[in-house]
């Protein structure tokens, strides 16, 4: 009856993959095809006073050079704040400032060497702590360290349940702590790349590396101001995603000069490129207040988070909703008080990583939970069991759960680790 459910079948690209048949974006070429390169900034953040391309145009073998006056629309991202190539001013070392288009590499990194590029440094901040501070570096100049209103306020998800402060007052202790997670790279083996060409039919085909295909094709769709009609995404293999893909890399550069020049042109990180400019998973700072009772009843958690969003939005704004609505743990805590920020700093942007706001945030609280449990002598497993939801319990922004296991998961790991519970916690049920 089933022809492949519950049995072995070989993964349709395996053979591929082994034997290093298997094509990437970046392995295609075109009869006539232009290779572009990027130029970048020096500066964490400046003010761009002057750029003057006329050299680089001049060279024999070079078919275009791209600056933020020649974009119609220079942004992009799932919140449009990103730019194609900077404008004015500098928001992070690495950031792209013009591109070319030439016959190859060589003749294209010399176009870059003759775009002469007047700056204004200024000061830049790196720590988002010091950004929240009176007189920090402002990201975002006259726009304000948090330019974008989330829900009435400047980047932030407050979450409110019950009255922390009552719930302080009930406890025997009062524990706090402070924990960071730092960049991290994705570093996946096959780097950022886009093979732009104009169809027979007169569209611009876009074959790339990319996660969310029809996220980027609305998205580019605007920075190209053309119909969809008109604008065709070809996807493929990935060689690594994890999540960084969800962010555009190459797409946006390849398809400018594309429709500038009329032909193909092919846009390919360097593996510098991709590790100093492309998205990260963004820093996170988390700082916990908990209410404690000696017979292991957590009765507040008060949770203040800070999002290292880097140079530009990006994904930021839906990692921070994500993490405020999951970091106060599996747990039924009657008072809950969570505030999680964005904030900008001169770094390239945050983007996507697997679970992104979500593992991050769990790691600090499972942190805090084990100096909970020291604070008053009580094993961790058995303070997470006394305080896991139950079937129809409801999480700290109220939604009702249902198909709870939290108690028989503490339960199987503790007998995976050769951990005897006492009969009390053994027996305890979820439902």
């Amino acid at each position: 009856m089933f022809k492949n459910v519950g049995k072995p079948i070989p993964k349709y690209d395996a053979m591929g993959i082994v034997t290093g048949s298997l094509k990437y974006a970046g392995d295609y070429a075109m009869p006539g095809m232009l290779t572009a390169k990027v130029l970048r900034s020096p500066y964490h953040r400046a003010r761009i006073l002057s750029i003057n391309t006329a050299e680089a145009e001049a060279l024999p073998g070079v078919e275009a050079v791209l600056t933020a006056r020649d974009i119609a629309h220079n942004t992009f991202g799932f919140v449009p704040d990103n730019q194609v190539l900077a404008d004015g001013l500098i928001h992070y070392k690495g950031q792209s400032v013009a591109a070319v288009a030439a016959v190859d590499k060589p003749t294209a990194l010399l176009a870059l060497s003759k775009i002469k590029v007047e700056y204004e440094e200024l000061p830049y901040v790196y720590d988002p702590r010091e950004a929240l501070k009176e007189g920090a570096p402002q990201v975002w100049g006259e726009a304000g360290l948090n330019h974008w209103l989330f829900n009435g306020k400047t980047a932030t998800r407050e979450i409110r349940k019950g009255d922390v402060e009552k719930g302080f007052a009930e406890a025997d202790v009062i524990v706090e702590g402070e924990y960071m997670t730092p960049n991290q790279e994705h570093a996946f083996i096959e780097p950022s790349a886009t093979l732009a060409w104009m169809d027979e039919a007169g569209r611009l085909v876009i074959r790339g590396k990319t996660q969310g295909l029809f996220f980027t094709q609305n998205d580019l769709a605007n920075v190209f101001q053309l119909p969809l009609s008109r604008l065709k995404f070809v996807g493929g293999t990935i060689g690594g995603g994890f999540g960084g893909m969800n962010s555009v890399s190459t797409d946006h550069i390849a398809g400018l000069l594309c429709l500038k020049t009329g032909k193909p042109v092919r846009f390919q990180f360097t593996r510098e490129e991709e590790m100093a400019c492309s998205t990260t998973r963004s820093p996170w700072i988390f700082r916990f207040k908990d209410g404690v009772k000696k017979d292991g009843t957590i009765t507040a958690r008060q949770i203040e988070v800070i999002h290292d969003g880097g140079g530009f939005t990006e994904l930021g704004l839906y990692a921070v909703e994500k993490n405020a609505n999951f970091i106060a743990g599996a747990l039924k805590v009657e008072h809950v008080s969570v505030t999680s920020r964005l904030v900008y700093t001169n770094k390239a942007p945050g983007g996507s990583m697997r679970g992104f706001g979500v593992n991050v945030g769990q790691f600090a609280d499972q942190l805090q939970l084990d100096k909970d449990a020291a604070a008053i002598g009580m094993d961790p497993v058995e303070l997470r069991i006394r305080n896991a939801f139950r079937e129809g319990d409801a999480n700290h922004v109220g939604n009702p759960l249902v198909a709870v296991s939290a108690i028989e998961t503490l339960q199987g790991v503790s007998e995976m680790a050769g951990k005897t519970l006492p009969p009390e916690l053994a027996q305890m049920k979820s439902k």
